[in-house]
């Protein structure tokens, strides 16, 4: 058999046009028909390349040169861009940035999904794209023995140190300071995850940009942490609205972020925010979605799709610490909340009791487990609703949906891959899509959140 050839050689240097975007940022060229990507390159440039890999099928370029721009180039205005990688697409305009994340919706219905004339929506963006994280997770370490407080190196663990970050909430520039301070000036040791030892791994803020309040969270290797007082102390006297100071305990071994255990140092070990009148607490360990501001449209999606009438019985699955399953209380007969974490139901349920709201009940277990018990045990839902993680639904929840026969399933995703994946499933079956709705929660990275609605034939 004839090997087949390949025109590009590693270490070489090409010209060559960019086409494409790809899932992850990268621009999209070929050459000789042979497919490159490349970060920071656009749609529509001619840009010199460094070939630093190169494949069987398509290869990786470094970029040298811009021989022609793109209109859409930007000027990315965070210094740390390049380096850090978190906000792929700043180099292009917010408006093809919006237009790119509705193309990658299309394709992933129509190349995973199978699924082809369905109205898919433009993306809804947002008026001011900066600044609308209100949580933030900095690891910390040592880089070329200096302290690092930052992001990650895309495809690394190389810390880049930052004392800013742009789309995060501004009191996080503030922390950052602090925190370094205070290191430097007690000397803690810091975590190396190679050799698993040092104190201090993460920095994580909570904010509720509503209430104003902020959480501090110090993600430590074990439960010993010198001079706490003085961290505390520093971080009162210099953060306005601070209210609560938190030791997260991890000790193992894991890229997760956050143990098990959190040991409140200062005030509550919890902040307070609102949605759309409702009112939320949120614990270190809940999940919330980081843009409250397009949370609130995505979530008044999710109930315009839902279509209730004030008699329908619904189930929210993936509920977290109930966000969702309370905004459709307040238009349902009767909501079930399925998370499987137990901090965040018990949020879910003083949730519940702040706001009010009485007919809804929240179940701690896994998805897959506790639907298809649901199903045999007769309960019947008119609406359900799925807000999973990235890795989208387990096959045996899907399977159990469909036993159910809710008339309408209303799927919220932030990850257009699994997506298409689980919705080609249902439409095997008895459902069918009728329209996709993104809404850009993550500006200037390639990230997209999806409201889809589905009806049963």
């Amino acid at each position: 058999m004839k090997q087949k050839r390949i025109p590009v050689k590693e270490n070489q240097e090409y010209e060559m046009n960019v086409d494409d975007i790809s899932v992850d940022g990268e621009g999209i060229g070929r050459i000789d028909g042979f497919t490159m990507f490349v970060e920071g390159a656009l749609p529509g440039e001619r840009v010199r390349i460094r070939a630093v890999k190169a494949g069987r099928n398509y290869g990786y370029g470094e970029l040298l040169k811009i021989i022609i721009p793109s209109p859409d180039r930007m000027l990315p205005p965070c210094p740390y861009a390049k380096r850090c990688g978190g906000c792929s697409l700043q180099h292009l305009s917010y408006n093809r940035q919006l237009e790119f994340k509705t193309r990658r919706v299309r394709d992933a219905l129509e190349r995973i999904g199978k699924i082809t004339g369905v109205k898919i929506h433009d993306t809804i963006g947002m008026q001011q794209s900066w600044r609308y994280r209100n949580k933030a997770q900095f690891p910390v370490g040592m880089t070329g023995g200096s302290l690092s407080i930052g992001f990650f190196v895309p495809r690394s663990h190389d810390i880049v140190d930052i004392d800013r970050c742009i789309i995060n909430h501004q009191v996080n520039d503030k922390v950052i300071e602090i925190t370094r301070k205070f290191i430097e000036k007690y000397n803690v040791p810091v975590y190396d995850e190679n050799a698993h030892h040092g104190i201090i791994r993460h920095v994580v803020t909570k904010v509720g940009f509503k209430t104003g309040q902020l959480m501090v969270i110090i993600v430590t290797n074990g439960r010993y942490l010198p001079y706490k007082d003085k961290l505390v102390e520093l971080l009162r006297n210099n953060i306005p609205g601070i209210t609560g100071i938190v030791q997260n305990i991890n000790s193992k071994k894991t890229n997760v972020i956050l143990g098990d255990e959190n040991i409140t140092l200062w005030g509550q070990g919890y902040i307070v925010d609102i949605l759309a009148g409702l009112t939320f607490k949120i614990s270190p360990l809940s999940f919330f979605q980081v843009n409250p501001a397009q949370t609130e449209i995505l979530y008044s999606k999710a109930l315009e799709y839902a279509g209730l009438t004030g008699r329908e019985t619904v189930i929210d699955l993936y509920s977290g610490i109930g966000t969702i399953s309370l905004f459709l209380a307040r238009s349902a007969a009767k909501v079930y909340g399925i998370e499987e974490v137990p901090q965040a139901v018990q949020d879910a349920w003083e949730n519940a009791r702040i706001n009010g709201i009485a007919n809804v009940e929240f179940i701690t277990g896994k998805a897959e487990e506790v639907i298809p018990k649901l199903v045999d045990s007769g309960l019947r839902a008119d609406v359900v609703v799925l807000d999973p993680p990235r890795k989208g639904c387990e096959a045996g929840v899907l399977e159990a949906l469909i036993r159910m026969a809710p008339q309408r399933i209303v799927y919220v995703s932030c990850n257009p891959a699994t997506l298409a994946r689980d919705l080609k499933l249902l439409t095997e079956q008895e459902y069918r899509v009728i329209e996709v709705q993104p809404v850009d929660m993550f500006p200037h990275t390639t990230h997209v959140e999806c409201v889809t609605l589905m009806s049963r034939v």
